[in-house]
């Protein structure tokens, strides 16, 4: 898919910070993306910034990768269903760590221990959600947190804590003044310009907020319908694929992902986060999934760029609507769609750095 050149700069005025300590918090991939530009801008003002993650693999892949300095707090655990415990001795060795470095802010998106422990060593906690269906994670962490920032199309109002922005988590790495594509990654993984892709994500339900949720019944079949419309469909999947689905298993370094969604000529997948990524490039996603949000619903309804498939019979709603996508002729649409979309929203780092209250 091609898109036409989109560039909206934003202006920084960011206040000299010799005498400020902020500490980030990473826990999901998501997560590194949405600090990278935040970390990096930060430091070459003279901020003191410490940067502290859970141990999962490729979270720790993408820091080294965009050279972000960070101290893992905790190995992956080697045992799933442990996730209780494995917070706790998150939150410990961070408040650990956080009474040493006496921090002015302390911020995460999600932001458990970022609140708990902000409020016991004195930083002001700054937190970012987009998730309203985080049901537990959002208790956990609201009534400790100093602030708490949202996208203007969240459906729950939090109260005088919370603070909305015109804006999505996504815009603070995808914006086009700090994001261009690079089309080398369809050589690296032997495709041609013109050729036709679909990225298909299926998520392995781990997360609190999953439990008792699904999205495709029957992966196999959403592979084979896709691919009689003529397109190569590569499935990321955090688990194990059906039998003869092997050859479709999608091999990319994980910073490469972005600039493979950008170029693809649709998206289908279980994850919330790629189907919003996927439309903010201008690549219409098939979000198919039983959970819902205020970002993917306004992305539905006012853009037309990601299209909902949560009833019983979503995963036939789904093959359904990317087929018509596929089939059809609408990719300057998409693009007008896209433009349409970046000229609403706001660039979201300048929201993140007036948050953490380093700008003037």
């Amino acid at each position: 898919m091609t898109h036409a050149a989109v560039a909206t700069p934003s202006r920084l005025d960011i206040e000299d910070g010799s005498d400020e300590t902020i500490v980030l918090t990473v826990q999901h991939p998501a997560h590194v993306h949405f600090f990278r530009h935040v970390d990096e801008t930060l430091r070459r003002h003279g901020y003191d910034v410490s940067v502290f993650a859970r141990g999962e693999p490729i979270v720790r892949c993408l820091l080294e990768r965009y050279d972000v300095e960070y101290e893992a707090l905790l190995d992956p655990p080697e045992v799933r269903g442990r996730q209780a415990l494995m917070q706790a001795r998150y939150e410990w060795r961070l408040l650990r760590r956080a009474r040493q470095l006496d921090p002015d802010v302390i911020a995460a998106i999600g932001g458990v221990a970022a609140a708990h422990v902000g409020s016991v060593v004195g930083a002001r906690s700054v937190v970012f959600t987009d998730t309203e269906h985080a049901t537990l994670s959002n208790r956990l962490a609201f009534p400790f947190a100093d602030t708490i920032c949202t996208p203007s199309c969240y459906r729950d109002d939090i109260g005088r804590k919370q603070v909305e922005y015109d804006g999505y988590h996504e815009l603070s790495y995808l914006h086009p003044s700090r994001f261009t594509p690079d089309p080398a990654v369809l050589d690296e993984l032997g495709l041609a310009p013109d050729d036709r892709y679909v990225v298909l994500r299926a998520v392995d339900w781990g997360a609190a907020h999953d439990a008792g949720e699904s999205g495709f019944d029957d992966l196999a079949d959403v592979v084979t319908r896709l691919e009689a419309t003529g397109v190569e469909v590569l499935v990321s999947a955090e688990g194990p694929l059906p039998p003869g689905l092997a050859g479709n298993r999608l091999e990319v370094a994980p910073h490469r992902m972005h600039d493979l969604l950008y170029y693809a000529d649709c998206f289908v997948g279980e994850g919330a986060t790629m189907a919003i990524e996927s439309a903010v490039l201008g690549t219409p996603a098939v979000y198919v999934n039983s959970l819902e949000t205020g970002v993917t619903d306004e992305l539905a309804e006012d853009y037309g760029l990601l299209f909902l498939c949560h009833g019983e019979q979503r995963q036939r709603t789904a093959i359904d609507h990317a087929t018509e996508i596929l089939e059809g002729d609408d990719e300057g649409d998409w693009e007008r769609r896209r433009i349409d979309l970046l000229t609403d929203k706001e660039d979201t780092l300048p929201v993140v750095l007036e948050r953490l209250g380093v700008t003037s």
